[in-house]
């Protein structure tokens, strides 16, 4: 399959780049600096430069023309404040979902977090700082969004990120406790994801865990 992946050059997309590749794949990353092509193509994925902070409709689906699936893994990332927060996670994600139903790409994995439902209906967690609060609220925005949609989507909320090495082994279900998981493990899962069609229409929590990834998602699928 041909993939994009938003946010290419991301902590996760980056490493998805990779899994894809070595899954045989065609990788594509969107990228928002030339600087970054050479780490793209030095993981085996094809950069192309697209700010979709900047970028209107017919270049966002314009790069997807050809593509059998997207993954947005974009975000504004650490030391970002509210607005971008609201520009990537939120405006970001929804500019490539017009993309893909422009471009007549169905499948569609999106990228969030745990502990978005704790911003629903405009609460705020206790003890969150607002630009935290702010990502959450992106981020559901975004998943919202994603549910009004005739997209073959799949959403998938990993909880606490960390880059410890990769187990390949994760716990993944439609509701899990707070817990942590490798960034690695968070980049195979998204790879098995795009590979499961039967995971659409799924909102999906992962933690670190003791089933394969392949096998987890397999069998979330059989059980949806």
């Amino acid at each position: 399959m041909r993939i994009v992946i938003a946010g290419g050059h991301g902590a996760i997309g980056l490493r998805l780049g990779r899994a894809l590749a070595a899954r045989h794949h065609t990788a594509v990353g969107l990228i928002r600096s030339p600087e970054q092509i050479e780490d793209l193509r030095a993981a085996r994925v094809a950069p192309i430069v697209l700010d979709l902070e900047q970028a209107s409709l017919d270049d966002a689906a314009g790069v997807l023309l050809g593509a059998d699936a997207v993954a947005f893994c974009a975000g504004a990332g650490p030391g970002s404040g509210v607005e971008r927060k609201d520009t990537v996670d939120r405006a970001a994600a929804v500019l490539l979902a017009d993309a893909c139903e422009k471009a007549g790409v169905e499948r569609y994995v999106q990228l969030s977090s745990m502990g978005v439902e704790t911003v629903r209906d405009g609460a705020t967690p206790e003890g969150a700082d607002e630009v935290f609060v702010a990502y959450l609220r992106a981020k559901l925005a975004a998943e919202d969004d994603l549910r009004r949609r005739d997209l073959a989507w799949t959403v998938l909320r990993p909880g606490r990120l960390t880059d410890d090495e990769g187990t390949g082994r994760v716990q993944l279900s439609h509701s899990e406790d707070r817990g942590e998981v490798a960034r690695d493990d968070v980049a195979a899962v998204l790879a098995a994801l795009l590979e499961e069609p039967g995971t659409a229409g799924s909102v999906l929590e992962l933690v670190g865990g003791d089933v394969p990834v392949d096998e987890a998602v397999a069998a979330v699928a059989a059980g949806k």
